[in-house]
């Protein structure tokens, strides 16, 4: 349990998958967490506050009364997505401008909003990128250019900030058993997930930065498949 003196954590999209598992990770390891949800969960204690990513104006009011209740922050997960999987043919333009909203600008918009507390706290913006993001399949283009995207602005972030005293981790995944119900052997738990994140944020040495790390499935399915599947096989 934290105490009203914890290092404090915001998670963006924690009403379910790896996002709520990164929340319950960190408020294990004593963290005071807030989340950032579209949809929230409604769960007591859990410091939720309404916010639709896609809407610049939200993140920075949300962001604000998080600020103001908790005082100080220590560390920003930027986790929550949006994901289509159309071919190009296919693909509704309005469904591009809410993944290039959701999955890219609004990592921007957040990152503006709590740096001068990761300043002042010397803390860690760790983003939840992509296998997809160098690795291509079929119907993903807007969450490949999207994942990629976020991951210019991360290193950027790291080259420009860490003489601010903030370090930035980019988590590429592969994989993840992030519905209800899904016990594929061939993709990672949300809990593995939470427990790698959580580790880089609350156990890694602080005068040493992940800039990126990958991580895979253990297991690797028979081929051959297409579309997002190919991450299986990464």
């Amino acid at each position: 349990m934290s105490s009203p003196e914890a290092r404090v954590a915001l998670v963006t999209g924690t009403n379910r998958g790896s996002g709520l598992a990164i929340a319950e990770d960190l408020r294990d390891r004593g963290y005071r967490v807030f989340s950032l949800n579209r949809s929230p969960a409604g769960r007591d204690g859990s410091g939720e506050h309404r916010c639709d990513l896609a809407d610049p104006a939200q993140i920075r009011s949300a962001v604000g009364r998080v600020l103001q209740e908790a005082g100080r922050l220590d560390v920003c997960v930027s986790n929550a997505v949006d994901r289509v999987l159309d071919p190009i043919a296919d693909l509704d333009e309005a469904d591009w401008d809410r993944l290039v909203a959701v999955n890219l600008s609004a990592g921007f918009h957040l990152l503006k909003a709590v740096l001068p507390a990761l300043r002042a706290s010397r803390g860690l913006f760790v983003a939840m990128g992509s296998h997809a993001a160098t690795r291509f399949f079929e119907g993903g283009a807007a969450y490949s250019a999207t994942k990629a995207g976020l991951k210019a602005l991360v290193e950027t972030l790291l080259l420009e900030e860490r003489r601010n005293g903030v370090r930035a981790c980019l988590v590429s995944p592969g994989a993840i058993a992030n519905l209800d119900g899904d016990g594929s052997p061939h993709k990672m738990s949300t809990r593995s997930v939470a427990r790698c994140v959580g580790a880089i944020v609350d156990s890694w040495p602080k005068d040493l930065v992940v800039g990126e790390i990958e991580i895979r499935p253990a297991g690797l399915p028979e081929p051959p498949v297409i579309g997002i599947d190919r991450l299986l096989h990464v």
